[in-house]
């Protein structure tokens, strides 16, 4: 991946793919564990638990940007990790977008769609976290993986480069700030979402995965379409920006839609 040597458009692009990664079914899946468990055992909590899952995940984020900035006048991005890093990236996507097609299409009428994750589903034990340096601790478990790793290296580095340890920081920092952005406001909309259980809960539970299954596979296909051509690798070479913009925009669109969905109706109210 290309990053933009402008200050200003790193900082943006880094924002944007930090809210893309807030974004990921891995990310819905767990905090939507973590909400479930402390409405149960800490109501008051369950709201930040996107919030603090995005926290401890930052930190890791910050000990990487810092690590790599400080190595990075002896080491380089290794060329083959962008490959690696894509294929893993299409193979996930794919499986993700597919897993939570299938949630949405057998979660029973009566119900709210759980979102799947891979790693949710291998660490489910840890959604049983209630402390909230528990669940600070879960995100920084989380973002132990080869994706959340590799790019922040490769920001650290490009960063570095532009003026050191400093700018690879404050990059961190962006990427987490996007991060913790969707992240919290996912927190917030899964507990509203489950302290209601009725039809319109339920049915925005669906708009969001089935959101979720679309843009998990779309960005699979363009991952995919990227490595076999050459030429759509160019085009899409400096649209990169665009595209992260478009896709945020997207799922908070849908974050809008399903709020709307799960607002008490005028005739609820009137009743009350």
């Amino acid at each position: 991946m290309d990053l933009p040597n402008d200050w200003t458009a790193l900082l943006a692009l880094v924002f944007v793919f930090g809210a893309k990664h807030g974004l990921d079914a891995d990310h819905l899946a767990t905090i939507d564990g973590l909400t479930r468990h402390n409405l149960r055992q800490a109501p008051a909590r369950a709201r930040w638990c996107g919030t603090l899952f995005s926290l401890g995940h930052g930190v890791v984020v910050m000990i990487v940007a810092l690590g790599v900035g400080i190595a990075s006048a002896q080491w380089q991005v290794p060329p083959w990790m962008e490959n690696v890093g894509t294929w893993i990236s299409i193979i996930f996507l794919t499986v993700l977008g597919l897993l939570n097609f299938q949630a949405v299409l057998q979660t029973a009428p009566d119900a709210v769609v759980v979102p799947v994750g891979l790693k949710a589903g291998l660490l489910a034990r840890l959604q049983s976290a209630s402390h909230p340096l528990a669940i600070a601790a879960v995100g920084a478990l989380f973002a132990l993986s080869f994706d959340t790793m590799s790019q922040a290296a490769l920001f650290a580095v490009t960063a570095s480069r532009l003026g050191g340890v400093t700018h690879a920081l404050v990059l961190g920092l962006t990427f987490t700030g996007g991060m913790l952005l969707m992240d919290g406001i996912n927190g917030l909309w899964i507990a509203r979402l489950l302290r209601r259980a009725d039809r319109r809960a339920r049915i925005a539970s669906r708009v969001m995965g089935l959101m979720v299954t679309v843009i998990s596979l779309s960005v699979a296909l363009l991952g995919f379409l990227r490595w076999l051509s050459s030429d759509i690798a160019t085009w899409y070479q400096g649209r990169e920006l665009g595209f992260g913009i478009g896709l945020v925009v997207l799922l908070t669109l849908s974050f809008v839609v399903v709020q709307g969905l799960t607002r008490p109706s005028l005739a609820t109210n009137s009743i009350n």
